[in-house]
């Protein structure tokens, strides 16, 4: 018994000591969700100012979590440079802004990931008239590519291992990375295939004098960034994702959450939805936490169709992201 106790002891304490980002956002009433300062598909403000995107769904699933409103989020845009400052200096709660996870920034940075929500891999868009049909045709050429991200080094590797030589033009402010392509300052835009897509169709004039070309060249699994040493809010954050992803290889919907929650005798849904309780109180919140993220952000599925698949402009295939059992890669621990 003083053995069972000393253990329990010892795990209250160090739940307490972790617990400083969920206090401070229960104090303050919202999730401080840092994003880009516009990337259609996975965080922009639309028509109405309103932010949407892959990004802003999880930022929203993670306020559903922990405050039960889907609302209690504030957006701080924030360019390459800033994202990692903006986290280590506790700006933000939350960074989520199709990150990379690399090893250097997990263990470099004092930051750690808390999933992949998008698998993606770096690409190259030439306008149509530049007259190439493969990257490794590009030898001589004059490349875009936005300061502070990984995309720099990507490239330089693929272009040693492939002899082919380039001119970087590197430039800090995403816009104006898009307005020295669009302007001809440069013949290649080389970012995640995922960018390109969304840069294509929101950024440039004519989207069909543009062509993104064939080869991935990296694997970039982007993701939500959280501070280390609060693992509490790590396992949070990573959940909410997880809870999205679950609910969509259950058939849990935002459509059809309240019908099973009320009637489904499958004991995964149960605890998914909180009518089996555990779940939540191991995170310190209430048993209806993934629960509200479905009824009020969806299932992952929901989200990536609205934000970058078939129901969006950008109308992404899946791919590496549909589901473990249907060819993909997004496999959700299980909840329980």
């Amino acid at each position: 018994m003083k053995a069972f106790l000393g253990t329990a002891l010892v795990a209250a304490a160090a739940h307490t000591a972790h617990a400083g980002t969920l206090d401070i956002v229960r104090q303050r009433g919202s999730v401080m969700c840092g994003t880009t300062t516009g990337f259609a598909g996975f965080s922009a403000p639309d028509n109405k100012g309103e932010w949407r995107g892959l990004d802003v769904d999880l930022c929203r699933a993670v306020a559903a979590a922990v405050l039960g409103d889907a609302r209690k989020v504030k957006i701080v845009p924030l360019d390459a440079q800033q994202r990692f400052t903006a986290l280590q200096s506790g700006e933000i709660d939350l960074l989520a802004r199709n990150t990379t996870v690399t090893q250097q920034r997990d263990t470099a940075l004092g930051i750690i990931h808390a999933g992949i929500n998008f698998y993606d891999g770096q690409g190259f868009m030439v306008p149509k008239s530049l007259n190439v049909k493969s990257a490794k045709e590009l030898d001589g050429a004059s490349v875009c590519l936005q300061a502070g991200t990984s995309n720099e080094n990507t490239l330089a590797d693929w272009a040693r291992a492939n002899n082919v030589k380039y001119k970087p033009v590197v430039i800090e402010q995403f816009n104006e990375v898009v307005n020295a392509f669009a302007a001809g300052r440069c013949d290649v835009f080389s970012t995640d295939a995922s960018g390109l897509a969304s840069i294509r169709i929101s950024k440039l004039h004519n989207p069909d004098d543009y062509m993104v070309l064939p080869e991935i060249i990296s694997k970039e699994p982007l993701g939500p960034f959280v501070r280390k040493g609060d693992d509490n809010w790590l396992n949070i954050v990573s959940w909410s994702l997880s809870a999205m992803v679950e609910a969509e290889e259950y058939g849990i919907t935002s459509a059809n959450v309240d019908e099973l929650k009320a009637n489904s005798q499958n004991p995964g849904i149960k605890r998914i939805l909180g009518v089996t309780a555990g779940a939540g109180q191991n995170m310190g919140l209430q048993e209806d936490w993934a629960y509200n993220i479905v009824k009020q952000v969806g299932n992952y599925g929901e989200s990536f169709e609205r934000n970058v698949g078939q129901g969006s402009p950008l109308k992404l295939q899946r791919g590496l992201n549909a589901q473990w059992n249907k060819g993909g890669l997004m496999y959700a621990l299980p909840i329980r």
